[in-house]
């Protein structure tokens, strides 16, 4: 369960911009990729408009055909989606009570702490059996 999540730089890049860009509300989208013999290896993020009704600062909804289309779009790709981001603005880079509820198995749940001029720290978390949060570590990309 330790597995390594490693990043090629556009969709890191891809999660860094729209977490800033939607601040001071929360930014989601959908993370695509390949499961390896190391873990998870992410190449493509898919930005989706928050759904959420009301106060968008302190939570996100991803509407059902956005998950639609990102299922359909991981078929037509070859590869797999494992994963969702948002952002926490101002707000540390832990899950939510509601991002615990929300939650599912197997996908990694990156999480963007975010403030005006920049993203402060991004972590990942999976849910473990007990449906509980556990951290997933990540190999961040080379900006070089």
């Amino acid at each position: 369960m330790n597995d390594l999540l490693t990043f090629e730089l556009e969709p890191w890049k891809v999660v860094e911009a729209e977490a800033l860009r939607a601040f001071p509300n929360e930014c989601c989208g959908f993370l695509f990729g390949q499961m390896t013999e190391h873990g998870r290896h992410f190449t493509e993020a898919m930005p989706v408009e928050n759904a959420q009704t009301g106060d968008q600062r302190r939570r996100f909804a991803i509407d059902q055909r956005d998950y639609l289309r990102a299922e359909r779009h991981a078929l037509a790709s070859g590869t797999t989606l494992l994963g969702i981001y948002h952002s926490h603005p101002r707000h540390p880079a832990v899950p939510s009570i509601h991002d615990l509820r929300v939650a599912l198995p197997f996908f990694s749940y990156l999480i963007a702490s975010t403030y005006p001029d920049r993203v402060e720290r991004v972590r990942s978390w999976q849910l473990n059996e007990a449906g509980r949060f556990f951290e997933e570590p990540i190999q961040i990309p080379s900006h070089g």
